[in-house]
């Protein structure tokens, strides 16, 4: 451990000799994130203005095409007097009004476009004024009139003013949409020598970093060394003590299930020839006795269920410690038994399906691993069906006990968890696997899986 702790200190000295490379880089850091945001806020304002003089210019040529529509719907109006020719040029007065609006807005507090453009919109609503009175004129029959307002030239000199005024305008965008390009390369030209700078500083200081990383090299293997060595030093410690405590753990389990197997023979054997002899000697009493009076034949009558009672009692007691029918009968039978006297008892339905398979190891922990799931059905499910299942899954058996009770988050503790735990343990120690699948109000399945014995095996097909 001291060589450990001296490898340490090195590294450490290292690393505060070496703590002026990454102050450097810290500061290279900083200076780059400064030179990217301005030039990520310039080209974003410059981006954000080439956007806006494209609009402006599809505005202003959206103006002009609109007058245009609007003089043509007026001679289709004119020169055929059907009523849909109406349709487009209200559509284009109401462009019209849309796009003065827009651009109105747009060169807010610009005196030069905004002169420009007030006299755009003066001759526009004065050419869709001469629009609107010959197609008034026209609708009045006085034909004279609007013939000789259209063959006038007011309406081809407003035109060629509104085009006039709208390049001058469409200039100006052009000119601005210059200017911002110069802004967006001058942006990208000042980043670029930047970052060539900043590049080179952050060679140069990596180049010193490397060289410190590369001092350090050596001692960090070395320190990595000696932990590798303590820790593997510490996981086999570690490993041997596990299966240690793993081997004490089951040979406390077998202990337990050896103990109850010595308490339920000597039940049997004692405490059954004792009932036994008692019932014997009430059957015999009777008999000696024939004339009885009432209370005493009630007595006796009561003393003889008591005894039926108390051997009732101790099979019952002697097959939780030891159920005789795993060792008489099998596995399947003795787990039909035990599904159908909870039933009984609990009253709550039980379909037993179960294939009378042969295991590797001892019965009894499938046993205990289903008493036990439905001892916490009765205790904690509210279910009213449950499904016991024995079968066989490839080369190994699988059991499980499924209910449609209330179910439990397995992320929260809960007072049945160690019986959980305790059923896990038990089959993982006979090299079994155990699942645990529940949510709430969804009921909750238990299974496991277990090696079947070698004669169970079948040839593969």
């Amino acid at each position: 451990m001291k060589r450990i702790f001296t490898a340490l200190d090195r590294v450490r000295q290292r690393h505060l000799t070496g703590a002026w490379g990454l102050a450097m880089a810290a500061l290279l850091a900083l200076l780059i994130s400064v030179v990217n945001e301005i030039a990520y806020r310039d080209a974003s304002h410059a981006i954000v203005g080439l956007g806006q003089r494209s609009v402006a210019r599809v505005q202003i040529q959206n103006l002009l095409r609109r007058l245009i529509d609007a003089e043509t719907a007026q001679r289709g109006y004119l020169l055929t007097g059907r009523p849909e020719y109406l349709t487009p040029y209200q559509q284009s007065v109401k462009d019209v009004d849309e796009a003065l609006a827009w651009l109105r807005q747009y060169y807010a507090g610009d005196p030069q476009p905004s002169g420009v453009l007030d006299d755009v919109a003066a001759r526009s609503h004065e050419k869709l004024s001469e629009v609107a009175t010959s197609i008034a004129l026209y609708d009045a029959g006085r034909t004279e009139a609007w013939r000789g307002l259209l063959l006038t030239d007011i309406g081809r000199e407003k035109m060629e003013a509104i085009r006039t005024l709208s390049l001058s305008l469409v200039d100006i965008e052009a000119a601005r949409v210059a200017q911002d390009r110069r802004a967006l390369f001058d942006t990208l030209q000042l980043s670029r020598i930047g970052m060539h700078l900043l590049t080179v500083a952050g060679l140069v200081g990596l180049c010193l970093f490397l060289g410190q990383v590369r001092r350090l090299a050596v001692q960090e293997r070395e320190a990595a060394a000696a932990l590798q060595a303590e820790r593997d030093h510490l996981e086999a410690d570690v490993a041997r003590r596990t299966a240690d405590l793993t081997e004490l753990a089951r040979h406390l389990q077998t202990a337990r299930e050896d103990e109850r197997a010595r308490l339920a023979r000597e039940l049997h054997d004692e405490l059954g020839a004792l009932l036994t002899a008692a019932k014997l000697d009430a059957a015999r009493l009777k008999r000696s006795l024939p004339q009885l009076p009432p209370e005493a034949d009630a007595r006796l009558a009561h003393l003889n269920a008591t005894i039926n009672d108390g051997i009732g009692l101790k099979r019952r007691i002697i097959e939780d410690l030891r159920p005789s029918s795993l060792a008489n009968l099998g596995l399947a039978a003795a787990l039909e038994i035990l599904a159908r006297e909870f039933a009984q008892r609990s009253e709550i339905p039980v379909d037993a399906e179960l294939e009378p398979l042969e295991l590797a190891a001892d019965g009894i922990t499938v046993y205990r691993l289903v008493q036990e799931s439905l001892t916490n059905i009765a205790k904690y499910a509210a279910a009213t069906r449950v499904t016991v299942r024995l079968q066989r899954d490839g080369c190994r058996a699988c059991v499980s006990v499924q209910d449609n009770g209330r179910g439990f988050d397995l992320g929260t503790e809960r007072s049945s968890a160690m019986g959980l735990r305790g059923m896990r343990y038990r089959v993982e120690s006979e090299g079994g696997e155990m699942q645990v699948i529940s949510a709430p109000g969804q009921g909750t399945t238990v299974r496991a899986w277990l090696a079947l014995a070698e004669e169970e095996f079948e040839p593969p097909k």
